[in-house]
């Protein structure tokens, strides 16, 4: 498969490394520091077009991809409020789309977990249920795209809960998010049902960014020939 490259940053050389450890060709890189363009011989022979930049380039980068036929396998977050633009551009498959807000398998399972345990919470209204993410001192977006998604999850299962806010700002309807940067953690997710009397937590630890990487490779393998909006739940069955 022929993989071309929108943003080349440590995540980008990640995804280099394992998808030419695979078999793959990276036939275009385009990036601050990279000469490849979406004009070139090299992009327009891409298979499927992996993206890795940043909230404010993302939609953009989406744009100039769909305007040459190209598939798009995207991780970047931030940028969400554009999403129904994106959904339409893919209906009936004219447009090839794969998103995902975290694309570790660990996490995917997780956020079944999430939604399996909010679904039996939904019972019990004397707990409340909160959330903290902790991520690198580089990211830019506060909540994680992998934290609002897995409060979407606890919103769509707890009829008692609308929506989700940022800490220190508390609303009982809504699911309270604290997001914390610090050093190079990968990302830390822990939600917490907490009662007068115990509480109950899951967490998901990432060790390292690799399994990131790696989730995006196997998910580019799987868009490869395909059509229409896709994501994880597709690609692992859930």
């Amino acid at each position: 498969m022929k993989i071309a490259l929108v943003g080349y940053g440590k995540m980008g050389k990640m995804i280099e490394e394992i998808a030419l450890s695979r078999g793959h060709e990276i036939v275009c890189k385009i990036d601050i520091n990279e000469s490849g363009s979406f004009d070139s011989k090299e992009f327009a022979s891409a298979d499927v077009v992996i993206e890795f930049t940043v909230p404010q380039a993302a939609f953009g980068n989406y744009m100039k991809c769909f305007e040459r036929g190209k598939a798009v396998v995207s991780g970047t977050t931030g940028w969400l409020d554009k999403m129904p633009e994106i959904e339409k551009m893919c209906e009936g498959g004219k447009q090839t789309f794969f998103y995902a807000s975290n694309f570790s398998l660990g996490v995917n399972i997780f956020f079944e977990i999430n939604r399996q345990l909010a679904k039996i919470m939904n019972k019990f209204d004397n707990y409340d249920v909160n959330m903290t993410e902790t991520h690198h001192i580089h990211k830019l977006d506060a909540p994680s795209g992998t934290a609002i998604s897995l409060a979407e999850g606890i919103i769509e299962n707890i009829d008692r809960k609308n929506g989700w806010n940022l800490a220190p700002e508390y609303k009982k309807d809504s699911v309270q998010i604290s997001a914390i940067r610090q050093r190079e953690v990968p990302g830390i997710h822990t939600i917490t049902y907490d009662s007068e009397v115990d509480f109950i937590e899951i967490t998901h630890n990432a060790r390292s960014r690799r399994g990131f990487a790696y989730g995006v490779v196997l998910a580019a393998e799987y868009t490869n020939g395909k059509k229409g909006l896709l994501g994880m739940k597709d690609m692992l069955g859930f």
